[in-house]
């Protein structure tokens, strides 16, 4: 049960409403927002947090977190401020029945820690073939519905799938890869995966599904979400399309705001990425994309064992750990490239919630009170001890991290505090 609270001495930061205030209270009452710097009407609180020296926004809303253990991940996600996640369908069964979806939601309450938001398979078995049960998925509480990466190959199935889905105001997720281009690829077709031998993925794999999307949303006029743009030329597409008017969104993992294919180095395991991290070109673009408020950032959370990133660079599994670092990592790019901190807390709170459709991201009175606390001055050393997450896998690990979280709140209830 929630708790009245009242957080004093913060600086109030949300980007929704461009309120940037410091030594301004935020009280809680009924697990919302009751007020702004003035207790409402007959406000007695229960509880005091004192934020000074601290940011205080809305809880951030990840776009794409995999939740191999539900418990350890949803424990990483609020320790890393992030107070709602969207999980993608490729779990192990897919998420294509309603009692899938509805069980994990159901689990996700269970552990009062943040919210599940899952995305529910848009074909059977993610298999590209036989459409899955939209509308039981959707009232098991799936949020949209996805592929994930795994290949549609049938354009026309797509297209049916769509159509389907416009239908019924359903959003699709896509991760655009051209299945043919990208199937054998390791890295970035370029100098660097030429170099180290490696299979290459050419841009023209995402442009190329990017291109076909596009076409069937102008004949379906369906809502769809392209999740983990990594090119320059996949992002002007994105964004021709969305000034024509098309409903599409589209977002970035936050690697490859910071990363290029030059991190591999010498076939580093750690920066094994799906899609692969492109070149200086391809990062400043998306950079450029997101600065603009065009993209929201994810995490792309991937946890994966020490054993599956301790083989050679072709063979170890794709991904990072991100629900802990998205905070530290959002406050890195945003320095270098010169945006604000509300410009860049927007990118993971009231954009993704945009995209989503959601109340959340916001400090507005009656919003939820989703909530977190930061210091974006403190630093602490990443290591695979100080994860919560059971994937110890990130190209950041031994580096100095700034920012740091210290309180997380859902529905107004503390689920996280910093020892």
């Amino acid at each position: 049960m929630s708790t009245s609270i009242v957080i004093e001495n913060g600086r109030l930061i949300c980007p929704k409403n461009r309120v940037d205030r410091s030594n301004t209270p935020l009280f809680l009452q009924d697990g919302k927002i009751a007020g702004i710097g003035e207790a409402p009407a007959g406000f007695v609180a229960e509880q005091t947090l004192d934020a000074r020296g601290c940011v205080v926004s809305p809880g951030f809303i990840d776009l794409g977190a995999r939740l191999n253990s539900i418990e350890a991940e949803l424990a990483a996600a609020v320790a890393g401020g992030v107070t709602s996640v969207v999980v993608p369908p490729d779990a192990d069964p897919p998420l294509d029945e309603p009692e899938l979806a509805d069980r994990l939601v159901h689990r996700g309450k269970e552990i009062r820690k943040a919210r599940v938001l899952p995305l529910g398979a848009l074909t059977l078995g993610l298999k590209g073939e036989r459409l899955a049960e939209l509308a039981g998925l959707k009232k098991a509480g799936c949020v949209a519905f996805s592929q994930d990466n795994k290949p549609l190959v049938d354009t026309e199935a797509l297209l049916r799938a769509m159509e389907y889905a416009a239908t019924f105001g359903f959003a699709v997720w896509l991760q655009p890869q051209d299945y043919w281009l990208s199937r054998n690829g390791i890295a970035h077709e370029g100098e660097v995966a030429s170099r180290l031998g490696l299979a290459g993925i050419p841009v023209a794999a995402e442009t190329i599904a990017i291109g076909t999307i596009i076409q069937l949303v102008r004949i379906t006029g369906c809502r769809v979400h392209l999740t983990r743009l990594s090119s320059a030329a996949g992002v002007a597409l994105a964004d021709k399309a969305a000034a024509e008017g098309l409903p599409m969104t589209y977002d970035v993992g936050v690697h490859h705001l910071l990363l290029t294919d030059n991190d591999i180095g010498y076939f580093n395991p750690h920066a094994r990425f799906h899609p692969p991290l492109r070149t200086q070109s391809d990062r400043q673009a998306l950079s450029d994309a997101v600065a603009a408020g065009r993209a929201a950032i994810c995490s792309d959370h991937t946890p994966v064992g020490a054993d599956d990133k301790l083989l050679p660079f072709g063979e170890a599994k794709a991904g990072a750990t991100g629900l802990e670092v998205l905070l530290p990592l959002t406050l890195k790019w945003a320095e270098a490239a010169g945006v604000s901190l509300p410009e860049a807390l927007a990118r993971i709170t009231s954009t993704p919630a945009g995209i989503l459709g959601l109340a959340g991201g916001s400090l507005a009175t009656g919003c939820p009170a989703d909530l977190c606390i930061f210091d974006p001055q403190a630093e602490w050393q990443l290591t695979a001890e100080a994860l919560k997450s059971r994937g110890k896998n990130s190209p950041w690990l031994g580096y100095v991290m700034s920012g740091k979280v210290t309180t997380t709140l859902v529905s107004g209830r503390i689920v996280y505090r910093a020892s």
